[in-house]
């Protein structure tokens, strides 16, 4: 029973250990990912060819922007002419004029006041010269009143503040021109060069598609190179989990070996000892009964002076510890002759060697599964090339290529005739601003000299020349105001119907995508004009969608009209490429865990060993006699007994008897009782040693054996594991190698390579340059001329008024009230300066 429950616990203590061997590798083991390797840097060298995307630019002349297009927006409240549109550019000849006016009623509106103004002004200026020369108009005042000076200061004032407002509004109007003459270049410029950047674009498809597919090789040289270290990896990473239970085992096959050497050289000790002391016993036993004899017949003489104090002691002098008693080993010993029969520390040191070699047997085992995985790779890169070689884009793109050749080719002469517009825009606007200036110049110098003139002159009725110059320079101005006005306003109302008109029926239009619908909508643009068909749309789809898809993303082989169906989804699925290589790693296998620690013949050794009956020797019964003295009485404290009693002697013959005695003692105890308590003592260790070791040896021994056949019974389990979890991470990692890859290959597709982003891109820019960047400055410069040129009417009056409070007055009588009020008024005499 005692055999069995020492069984029992052994193998409970050996499946704890096994099972934790078994689950603590799998659950705390994790995956070694590669670092910052594990993310792959791809090169894009297509991504020079890019439509960059304008934004609008916030500017201190946004709020006159917001003012313009609001009166734009209240001179043009009408929709889109969708009807007026399709009859416009399907027959031309069946549109009606009443229908325009309709449309345009507030262009025409300001179309009629600008002709009024245009014939008006001239007129007036003419009736004014006329008038300048019957002396009517600008002349001098008749009479001085109270009110003269209130009236002076309110015209001076008026005419300040209106030629502030119009320095403002020439000032605003120089800064949009300059503005619009930035712009209107690289704007222009940015037509030809999108559109050659969108053909540059579509017809670089074929090699951005094999540039991506040629990026392949850096995912497959970095598998190559994962691959190189996978078999050491793995031997490595076996040897690194399961060294701690291997080496324990071996370790304890140590102790157990040491425990057989140690017991087999103790029990020989322990024999031999026991067979020593025996012999030794009965040797001094006669020479000791001897000694016996003459000790107490010498104590026993009259002559012994004292004896009788050590004569009870010399009595007792007997032998002790008696060694024959104690059990024997011989039957122990008959069974462990001849062990150890197996070289215990050789096979430890080959089971050592052979789990140690594991990393190189892995590098051998696996040899063959690296190369065809290598060749599997060749076979992949072999399929990932099929992508460029079935992409369709190729046969498709050549109308959208002619198309944007032929609006390239087709835009260049009216761009330049825009540009020559443009510039006969800026030098018209330049110079009549200039003159808008000349005219503040005379409004200012005139009143400041008319002003000064005033100060200088004592009486009203007198004249100087600082004040008449004054008067003078404001009748300039109002020449040059007359004279130009016209052409002011002819500037503006040009101007103003090319600018109001782009911005109500394109800009306005462009932002609400009504344009699109228009364009959309079958009928209303002439076959010729098909951009459907120009641009080899798919069936069903029309440029609202285009553009909407392609801002979103979408690819050039999912907006046009393909003769098949091309998925690139499909075609982008990694089981597509990964299978065979995925499936081969999945069905490698390989025994690298095959490592022997204890051969039959140490087992039948130890099993021996266990067996021969080491823990059953009575080991109690040796350490009882060994209390025992080897001689009952001690020879050293007799013999000092006898040497203190000779001295206590006044006979010499009885002293020098005394003193031979206490010599054959002490002789006795040097020659014979030493060597025989150095044997004891000797026995002493071996039996200690044994006592220790017998209670635990069978459960030791049987512990030792299961362990040791459970680790080699596991170990192939256990790195077979290993290496499915090893494989299993770098197949993970090799497979997000493919899934970057796949990634980056529809993400550069789709964004780059053949996406129809660039499109769209172009279709915002052109918004941007033309409604942003060009038209909200061209309608700010019209409408701040246009503020400018009505200001110059006001600005007539107030300076022909104030014309005559510069020159002397005719009539200085003061009256104090209405010349018809009082007709009797009787004038104070006053002193009359001549």
């Amino acid at each position: 029973p005692l055999g069995s429950l020492l069984i029992a616990k052994a193998m409970w203590a050996v499946g704890l250990l096994l099972a934790w061997a078994l689950l603590h590798p799998a659950s705390s083991q994790q995956c070694h990912l590669a670092g910052p390797n594990g993310v792959l840097r791809f090169s894009d060298k297509h991504a020079e060819i890019r439509v960059p995307a304008l934004h609008r630019v916030p500017s201190s002349l946004d709020p006159l922007y917001h003012l313009v297009r609001h009166c734009l927006d209240l001179i043009q409240q009408n929709p889109l002419p969708t009807e007026l549109l399709r009859a416009a550019l399907n027959d031309p000849s069946s549109v009606r004029t009443s229908e325009v006016v309709q449309y345009g009623l507030g262009y025409v509106i300001c179309a009629t006041v600008a002709l009024l103004f245009t014939v008006a002004m001239p007129v007036a200026g003419m009736c004014f010269c006329y008038c300048r020369s019957r002396q009517r108009c600008g002349g001098r005042l008749r009479a001085h009143r109270r009110s003269l000076g209130c009236r002076r200061h309110c015209l001076l004032a008026s005419l300040s503040l209106n030629s502030l407002i119009i320095l403002t509004s020439v000032i605003c109007a120089l800064v949009t021109s300059q503005r619009v003459k930035w712009q209107m270049e690289p704007g222009l410029g940015a037509v030809p060069a999108t559109l050659h950047t969108l053909r540059q674009h579509i017809d670089n498809v074929p090699q951005g598609v094999q540039m991506v597919v040629d990026q392949f090789e850096v995912p497959r040289q970095q598998i190559i190179s994962d691959l190189g270290g996978l078999s050491r990896s793995v031997g490595l990473s076996i040897h690194a989990q399961l060294k701690a239970m291997t080496y324990a085992a071996l370790a304890e096959l140590q102790d157990r070996a040491g425990d057989l050497q140690t017991s087999l050289h103790h029990l020989q000790i322990l024999e031999q000892t026991v067979w020593a002391l025996a012999s030794a016993r009965a040797q001094l036993e006669p020479v000791l009964r001897e000694r016996r004899r003459h000790v107490v017949s010498l104590l026993d003489d009259p002559r012994c002076t004292s004896c009788a104090s050590v004569l009870g002691r010399a009595q007792s002098l007997e032998l002790g510890a008696d060694y024959s008693k104690v059990p024997s080993v011989e039957k122990v010993l008959k069974a462990l002759a001849g062990l150890p029969r197996s070289d215990f520390a050789e096979m430890i040191r080959q089971g050592n060697g052979t789990f140690n070699s594991i990393p190189e047997l892995a590098v051998e085992r696996m040899a063959q599964v690296i190369q065809d995985l290598r060749k599997d790779m060749a076979r992949v890169a072999e399929k990932v090339q099929s992508i460029a070689d079935s992409f369709p884009l190729p046969d498709y793109t050549q109308r959208v290529s002619e198309a944007l050749l032929k609006a390239q080719d087709r835009s260049q002469p009216y761009l330049r005739e825009v540009e020559r517009f443009e510039r006969y825009r800026w030098i018209a606007g330049t110079v009549l601003c200039s003159i808008i200036l000349l005219i503040l110049a005379c409004n200012v110098t005139g009143m400041a000299l008319g002003t000064y003139g005033l100060s200088k002159r004592e009486d009203a009725s007198d004249y100087e020349c600082r004040g008449e110059a004054g008067a003078k320079f404001l009748l300039v101005g109002v020449g040059l105001a007359f004279l130009f006005s016209w052409l002011l306003i002819l500037l503006v109302f040009a101007t103003f119907l090319v600018g109001g008109n782009i911005q109500t029926l394109v800009c306005r239009n462009w932002v609400n995508q009504e344009i699109y619908k228009f364009i959309d909508t079958p009928g209303n643009l002439p076959p010729s004009m098909n951009l459907t068909r120009q641009l080899n749309l798919r069936s069903g789809s029309n440029l609202s969608t285009m553009y909407r898809e392609c801002k979103s993303g979408a690819g050039l082989w999912e907006v046009l009209q393909l003769d098949r169906s091309y998925d690139l989804d499909e075609h982008l699925k990694t089981p597509k490429y990964t299978a065979d290589f995925q499936k081969r790693l999945a069905d490698f296998t390989a025994r690298l865990g095959d490592v022997r620690l204890l051969r039959s013949e140490g087992r039948q050794d130890l099993e021996t060993f266990a067996r021969s009956g080491v823990d059953e020797v009575n080991y109690g019964r040796f350490q009882e006699e060994m209390k025992n003295p080897v001689v009952q009485t001690s020879l050293p404290g007799l013999a000092r007994n006898l040497e203190g009693l000779q001295k206590m002697q006044r006979n010499s013959t009885v002293a020098g008897r005394l003193a031979a005695e206490a010599r054959a003692l002490w002789q006795l105890q040097n020659s014979t009782v030493q060597s025989q308590e150095a044997l004891v003592a000797k026995l002493g260790e071996s039996v200690q040693f044994l006592s220790r070791l017998a209670p635990h040896l069978q459960e030791r021994v049987k512990t030792t054996l299961a362990t040791t056949a459970s680790v080699e019974a596991q170990l192939p389990v256990l790195a077979q594991q290993i290496l499915r979890q090893e494989i299993g991470c770098f197949s993970r990692r090799e497979l997000r190698y493919f899934s970057q890859y796949l990634s980056w290959v529809g993400q550069t597709l789709r964004e780059d390579v053949a996406s129809c982003q660039p499109l769209a891109t172009a279709l915002d820019n052109g918004q941007v340059i033309l409604c942003d960047r060009i038209a909200d400055p061209w309608n700010a410069f019209w409408f701040s001329l246009g503020c400018c040129t009505f200001f110059l009417i006001p600005n007539i009056i107030f300076a022909v008024r104030l014309t005559k409070h510069f020159r002397p007055i005719r009539n200085r009588l003061i009256s104090t009230g209405s010349e018809e009020t009082c007709p009797f008024h009787i004038p104070r005499v006053t002193a009359l300066k001549l």
